[in-house]
């Protein structure tokens, strides 16, 4: 089958031939993939910036956001039938370590992380773990939920630990309105009344914001338009869905007295002057993936009729065009291979 590779950091990801997957234990799943979402953290991995925290051997398929349908399963795997569709969450985890055993799956002690720490789902097929499985609905597009997988665990994680913070005179901030952020503004409206203020600097991702269910849409002048919905008293919470360049900086500047900066995209630097941090009494919070509970939780808001995930799908063969696109800015949503 052919599968996306990376076979060296700092070169494009390439289309190549690899075997298919085969059971490797009891508790094994093998899933048909319909949708493989194409993350920024895909970007860091293959311009070597992962290489630290997932020191994977060299070449190895990409692909950590996935839906399909179950093509084989291990004799122990329960509660799931062959041609059933699914989303998997990401990490593969063991179940009885203390971090699971609390319901915090993406601490696991023993995890191995599809897509990073072993073979991914950017193919027809892709092994994983009875574990890591949410049934979806028949009627379900996988394709829509595979972003679900991380990119909207990671908002939906975020968000469910600053909502209780959020009242209905609360204004809280979005920066961000592409992949994830269009995601985050449309499950912060179906936890909460408070505020939405969405912040871009691309008209398109701020048309798109406003679409999805934000109050306020900000550019260059997110400042005045934060001071504005707030009456003066600054942002209860910041969302930073960019976490790269000025975004962790201006989303500082934007809080309010106890405001929540809550980082969910990464690689830039977060600097806080100590005497801020201090008067205003500040919070930040780092974001990392998301529990089994949070995904099946999505799920539900999704089959519900709360969320749409907008997706732009590419033929498996033009991955490289889709990770052009993604790093480029022009994904309008999310991008997803379809094998």
């Amino acid at each position: 089958m052919l599968a996306v590779r990376l076979e060296q950091y700092g070169r494009m990801p390439v289309v190549a031939e690899v075997p298919e997957p085969e059971l490797q234990g009891d508790d094994d799943v093998v899933v048909r993939v319909e949708g493989a979402g194409v993350c920024r953290t895909d970007l860091h991995a293959f311009h070597g910036e992962l290489s630290d925290v997932f020191p994977t051997p060299l070449p190895f398929t990409l692909g950590h956001e996935v839906a399909g349908v179950v093509a084989e399963k291990g004799k122990a795997v329960r509660g799931i039938d062959v041609g059933a569709k699914v989303v998997l969450h990401p990490m593969m985890t063991c179940g009885v370590c203390r971090a699971c055993r609390r319901g915090e799956d993406q601490r696991c002690t023993d995890n191995s992380f599809m897509g990073l720490a072993v073979d991914g789902g950017m193919a027809p097929f892709v092994r994983t773990t009875g574990r890591a499985l949410v049934p979806l609905q028949h009627s379900s597009d996988t394709q829509e939920v595979a972003p679900l997988a991380d990119a909207g665990i990671t908002a939906y994680h975020a968000l469910k630990r600053g909502v209780t913070q959020l009242g209905s005179e609360s204004v809280a901030v979005i920066m961000g309105c592409g992949g994830l952020g269009h995601l985050g503004i449309q499950m912060l409206r179906a936890m909460s009344d408070c505020t939405i203020v969405a912040v871009d600097p691309k008209e398109e991702a701020r048309d798109l914001a406003k679409s999805v269910g934000a109050d306020y849409v900000a550019g260059d002048d997110v400042a005045d338009v934060v001071t504005e919905a707030s009456k003066g008293e600054g942002a209860a919470a910041v969302f930073d869905f960019v976490g790269e360049g000025d975004a962790p900086t201006l989303s500082v500047s934007l809080l309010g007295t106890q405001g929540l900066y809550s980082a969910i995209g990464y690689g830039g630097t977060c600097s806080i002057p100590t005497i801020e941090l201090v008067l205003k009494e500040l919070r930040v919070q780092g974001n990392m993936v998301g529990t089994y509970q949070d995904l099946a939780e999505l799920i539900a808001l999704y089959e519900r009729g709360l969320l749409q995930s907008h997706v732009v799908r590419y033929p498996l063969a033009e991955a490289e065009r889709a990770f052009a696109d993604l790093e480029a800015g022009n994904v309008r949503g999310r991008a997803v291979l379809v094998p």
